[in-house]
């Protein structure tokens, strides 16, 4: 009976320390329509907060995030199709906004300079070894005139 109750502890304790999902979306913020309210949500998790960058407003506390989520929200009740509400905000303020970088433009640049940055890397390497493997050792090269003379001056010695 003991042990079983050290079990339900024990899963218990693991069931209430496992994070759960946290929104920072105020009640005075929630749209009263569902479907508009699960749209504005949708949209938010796409838009990053400025002040806490690697958050999307909908999971930051900062007075920043909430002035992008009650935007949001008035865009979309003023009848903006999703593209047009994050048009309206990336156009405001930047790309920087979206959580996923669009693959356009400047940032494609971004996308491609990995990849570009591993395969001129793998370059560089190959002609290295190759051009390491051409070039004769110092072994085989042999003693120069000069440097058998001195070699016979100090063998004599």
């Amino acid at each position: 009976m003991r042990l079983l109750f050290l079990a339900l502890v024990a899963i218990m304790a693991t069931v209430v320390m496992v994070p759960a999902p946290v929104f920072a979306v105020e009640p005075d913020e929630v749209l009263q329509d569902p479907a508009l309210e699960a749209r504005a949500r949708e949209l938010s998790e796409e838009l990053r907060c400025l002040v806490c960058r690697n958050e999307s407003i909908d999971e930051s506390n900062a007075d920043l995030a909430r002035d992008l989520r009650v935007l949001l929200r008035e865009r979309l009740v003023a009848g903006d199709s999703n593209s047009e509400a994050i048009g309206f905000i990336v156009d405001r303020y930047g790309e920087y906004v979206l959580l996923k970088p669009t693959v356009r433009g400047a940032n494609l640049l971004l996308w491609a300079a990995g990849p570009l940055m591993l395969l001129a890397a793998l370059a560089i390497g190959v002609f290295y070894v190759r051009g390491r493997a051409r070039k004769p050792k110092a072994s085989e090269q042999g003693l120069s005139a000069e440097e058998q003379q001195r070699l016979r001056e100090i063998l004599e010695d």
